[in-house]
């Protein structure tokens, strides 16, 4: 039995001392990893593998100490968890031992020791005894870049592992490094000791007399001058070794009296990186330094950073140094001052203003921006900060305003003042008196005024984004204040044509302003805009005066832009349906650009609505009524037809109205969009008025009925409601509803009504739960269009039905949408509805405005175009490739408008596939084709320049011949082509070039300014081809 036993334990140990002669004398590496292995399942110990290392390890010739050693290595870094303590304290006085020995052993003990630091059973003190032998003993820099990072990675694990123990060392653990990191050039490791240093400092280690030795081994890689090699695998880019270092030089303050000399150096130096380097680093020292570390610097700081900002042509060094000093200010803010010591911050203040106040006046000259962005930084960094400069600089530049008399003067002095108030919104006081400005608000607002008051627009401009900042200061501006900026404000939106931007910006002021001074709007505001509006409307029969149709619609958009308070809504609101129903009853001529113009306001104020939900529902149950009330007055039958009331039942003024009603619904909560389809879902199902305002009717309001085709129009409000309502709203007697819209969907005798039915039913589908119900829907739907697209007057409308079925399945990804496409695809052969089924796709890929829309709660799921594009393509490209050739152009089309809406990642791979049919589209006859081609090909000039390149013969060609479309917009989008072709590689283009020039010659002469524009700009481009910095 024991001769047995005997022979069993020597099987396997024979084995092992097979596999270590393979690795150590037949230089095979793959048993390393064998005998790793069987240590691991428990079929060796690492002592067997030890023993069986024996004779190489004593071996004389290093090369094989060398192998056994790095076997014994390799096992350790695979097994080190298994390793007992007892076995970890032989090892490591086993491999420190070693590091004496030849230097071709010193890698292999290396990778033995770093296994040996990830060992839990390692026993305390055997990491300073570790450290110190390989700081004694190994000269760390002589070693390959491998072996130096194994250097570093057994530090980093000892430092994260045996902090107590290393900080034991004292400053002798820092010097030790010193001397490991000191001469180290390659990145790799750099990022790893940058980490070690950056650790050291923030985790408290002992630096001792060594602090600007440990500077100078790291502060000699400032500035960062690395660009990495091509294709470098390793990944390390320069602004990685930038923030690495400037994490170390900016971790402690006692690198202070020997950073910021250098910083200094390196701002004042000619090189832009290092500038901008150093100013990053300074910015990021301020968070850790203080006065003290300041104090003796800051005249110089404070003269690198002026003149980089007074003399620099980089936008980049300006905005870095403004940065620079903003940190600055902000650190001798917060320092706490001894009693007895000099308050730093007063005097670098005092500084800045000493050098920069001189230049404010002189606001023709090219310092005083660079001057006022200085002090801005400064005064931005602490409310300390901020009243000094402002109580020294306001009363300056309130005094330069008056002395120049000049607008383009005072716009600059007044843009310089608005800087400073902005600056004010930063910071609150306790104690309202306490505020710099309370004691220039007069001055203030007479010099806001005088501005707004000015014949210069550009001065108005910025005097009403300073009457802005003003109103946003709390409780600065009194109730006469208020009253005569809601003057101005009135007189400027009511300006002429040709001062459109300050309209535009004072409406903008109201609408803020409003929100923060309701009361004030309301009082001299609302009460100006509604009698505005009563002259408005007796003006309107004077068609012959333009200047009061303009008035009339600046009071509109007035109305809508002050109404941001819920307060103001309640006033604003009534008068614009107020102006509605006057049209409705006659008692004023009224065009559909009129009553547009009114629902454009009232959708904008829907918008503001959004914000608020008290006044979301306001707007909602009041506005929502009105409107349908008013459309349903206009759809009664009458003896004598009103011109008037027909006007609200145009395609332009109803469509005006859906977008006023999807406006006020999408915002609504769950539960009040309940309450509000109880009511209007059975007034277009059963003609139930009741909930509606001035209700008595001549006759009943059926919409789905066949002999009420004014009453049908309106399913495009209802359409409006119910496809902007949220997803969990039950809509009640549904299955009613969407048999009644599925037949509108497919009625001949109103095109107008079936559209917005088959809309309103595709909207629906696209929300409604996957079940039976909906299963029988989609039957419904299916067997309607292929009814209808068989023979007679209903094809056209099958058709629409079909397409907007096919876009709610397709954003669901409902597997019938591959059906539905796949239908559309074979009516591109239809002789009658080819071409419109072509531009469906370009439905199919865009984004609507009125239904199935993300905002109105639609069920779109994210990259649908991506997923429309791999499935139907392919199919797209076959069914053209086998289609006579009278229907090719419709599969162009198709294909085109699915390129054209696709994101361009996307479209990038499959452009060497699909190349050859967009150029084949270019020929294509229609103008759609070649437009929404033409717009595909231009951004893929610009980002794969190579594949286009293989091609630049037809492209030149058919660019050209596009030139001279009849077409406005293909020339304009040909010539937009052309420019975009100059970024293909020059010498593949010069060739063409004589060529391009000539043909281009011709759209100079084009008669449309915007042609011309292009042909200029393309011409241009392909001039400087090839030349010199081009």
């Amino acid at each position: 039995m024991a001769v047995a036993a005997a022979l069993e334990a020597a099987v396997p140990t024979g084995a092992l001392w097979g596999l270590v002669h393979d690795f150590v004398m037949g230089q095979q590496e793959g048993p390393a990893d064998q005998v790793a292995a069987d240590v691991k399942s428990g079929n060796y110990t690492v002592l067997q593998v030890v023993e069986a290392l024996g004779s190489s390890l004593e071996n004389p010739e290093p090369r094989t100490r060398a192998r056994g050693i790095q076997l014994l290595s390799q096992v350790l870094l695979h097994c080190h968890t298994l390793l007992l303590e007892k076995e970890v304290v032989h090892l490591i006085l086993f491999y420190e031992n070693r590091l004496k020995d030849h230097h071709l052993v010193i890698p292999s003990v290396l990778q033995g020791l770093k296994a040996l630091s990830l060992c839990v059973a390692l026993p305390p003190g055997l990491a300073v005894s570790v450290l110190k032998a390989i700081f004694q003993e190994v000269h760390v820099q002589s070693l390959p870049q491998v072996d130096r990072h194994t250097v570093y990675n057994i530090i980093t694990n000892f430092m994260r592992t045996r902090e107590e123990e290393l900080k034991s060392l004292g400053a002798d653990f820092t010097f030790g490094f010193i001397q490991v990191m000191d001469g180290e050039k390659d990145p790799r490791n750099l990022l790893v000791a940058f980490r070690i240093v950056h650790d050291l400092i923030s985790r408290d280690y002992s630096l001792g007399p060594f602090v600007e030795e440990l500077f100078e081994v790291t502060s000699c890689y400032f500035p960062i001058d690395f660009t990495p090699p091509p294709n470098d695998p390793h990944g390390i880019q320069r602004e990685d070794l930038i923030l690495s270092l400037r994490a170390v030089l900016a971790s402690t303050p006692r690198f202070a009296e020997f950073l910021l000399p250098l910083l200094i150096e390196k701002v004042d130096s000619e090189v832009l990186s290092a500038k901008l380097d150093s100013l990053q680093t300074l910015n990021a020292c301020c968070a850790v330094y203080g006065q003290k570390e300041l104090k003796d610097f800051l005249p110089s700081l404070w003269a690198s950073i002026r003149r980089e900002v007074f003399q620099t042509a980089s936008e980049r060094v300006e905005a870095e140094g403004l940065a620079a000093l903003h940190s600055l200010t902000a650190c001798l803010s917060r320092s706490v001052l001894r009693a007895d010591a000099e308050d730093l911050l007063d005097s670098f203040l005092s500084n800045i203003l000493q050098d920069c106040r001189h230049h404010l006046c002189e606001p023709d000259m090219k310092l005083v921006w660079p001057s006022a962005k200085l002090l801005q930084a400064a005064a931005g960094a602490s409310a300390r900060a901020c009243d000094y400069i402002t109580s020294n600089v306001l009363p300056l530049l309130l005094e330069q305003f008056h002395k120049h008399s000049q607008s383009s003067q005072r716009r600059t002095i007044l843009e310089m003042l608005l800087g400073f108030l902005k600056l004010q919104q930063k910071w609150t006081y306790e104690d309202k008196d306490q505020r710099p400005l309370n004691g220039f608000k007069d001055q203030l607002c007479s010099l806001v005024f005088m501005a707004l008051t000015d014949s210069s627009t550009q001065l108005q401009l910025v005097g009403i984004r300073t009457l802005t900042v003003l109103g946003a200061q709390p409780d600065l501006l009194s109730s006469e204040d208020l009253e005569l900026a809601v003057g101005h404000l009135y007189r400027l939106s009511f300006l002429e044509e040709d001062s459109q931007s300050c309209r535009v910006a004072a409406l903008e002021a109201s609408g803020t302003l409003a929100a923060l001074y309701p009361v004030a709007f309301s009082s001299h505001l609302v009460p100006k805009l509604a009698e505005e509006l009563r002259v408005g409307e007796s003006n309107l029969t004077k068609r012959d005066e333009p200047t009061q149709c303009s008035r009339h619609l600046c009071c509109l958009q007035a109305l809508s832009a002050v109404s941001t308070h819920p307060s103001i809504v309640k006033e604003t609101l009534p008068l614009l349906l107020q102006h509605l129903w006057q049209v409705n009853r006659g008692n004023m001529v009224a065009q559909s650009s009129d009553v547009i113009a009114v629902c454009q306001s009232l959708k904008q104020m829907a918008e503001k609505c959004q914000q608020d939900p008290e006044s979301c529902w306001y707007f909602h149950q009041t506005a929502i009524p009105c409107l349908l009330a008013l459309a349903v007055q206009a759809s009664m039958p009458e003896k004598e037809p009103s011109v008037l009331k027909k006007v609200l039942l145009e395609d332009e003024v109803l469509a005006a109205m859906v977008s006023v009603i999807g406006t006020a619904t999408t915002h609504l909560s769950p539960e009040l969009a309940a309450q509000s389809v109880t009511h209007i879902v059975p007034l277009f199902l059963d003609g139930k008025v009741s909930f509606l305002p001035e209700n008595s009717f001549p006759s009943r309001f059926q919409p789905f009925q066949d002999d009420a085709s004014g009453q049908r129009r309106l399913i495009a409000l209802l359409m409006a409601f119910v496809c902007s309502l949220p997803r969990n709203v039950e809509i009640p007697q549904l299955n009613q509803l969407m048999r009644e819209l599925l037949e509108l969907s497919c009625c001949h005798s109103c095109p107008f009504s079936s559209t917005a039915a088959a809309k309103c039913f595709a909207g629906l589908l696209n929300k409604h739960p996957a079940g039976q119900q909906l299963d029988e829907f989609l039957q419904l739907a299916v067997d309607k269009v292929e009814a209808g697209l068989g023979s007679g007057p209903c094809r056209s409308q099958a058709f629409t039905l079909l397409l907007w079925v096919t876009k709610a399945l397709v954003l669901r990804y409902h597997p019938l949408s591959s059906c539905l496409t796949a239908r559309l695809m074979d009516l591109l052969n239809d002789p009658e509805l080819g071409p419109a089924a072509a531009d469906g796709f370009s439905l199919l890929m865009s984004d609507c405005t009125d239904v199935l829309t993300r905002a109105g709660h639609a069920e779109v799921r994210i990259m649908f175009r991506q997923r429309f594009f791999t499935d139907n393509v392919p199919a797209l490209v076959q069914g053209f490739h086998a289609a006579p050739q009278d229907v090719k152009p419709n599969y162009l089309k198709g294909l085109s408008h699915v390129l054209n809406r696709l994101p361009k990642p996307v479209l990038l791979p499959e452009l060497p596939t699909l190349l050859s049919l967009l150029l084949e589209a270019l020929s294509c006859p229609d103008c759609v084709v070649q437009l929404s081609t033409l717009s595909c090909l231009q951004p893929l000039l610009l980002e794969a320049p190579q594949v286009m390149s293989l091609h630049v013969d037809t492209l030149v060609t058919k660019f050209l011949n596009l030139s001279s479309s009849p077409s406005m917009a293909v020339r304009i989008a040909a010539l937009q082509c052309m420019h975009a072709l100059t970024r293909l590689p020059t010498p593949v283009l010069l060739p063409y070039k004589p060529q391009v020039i000539r043909a281009l010659a011709k759209p100079l002469d084009d008669k449309k300014r915007l042609v011309r524009k292009e042909a200029v700009s393309a011409r241009g481009e392909w001039f400087l081809l090839g030349s010199p910095g081009s």
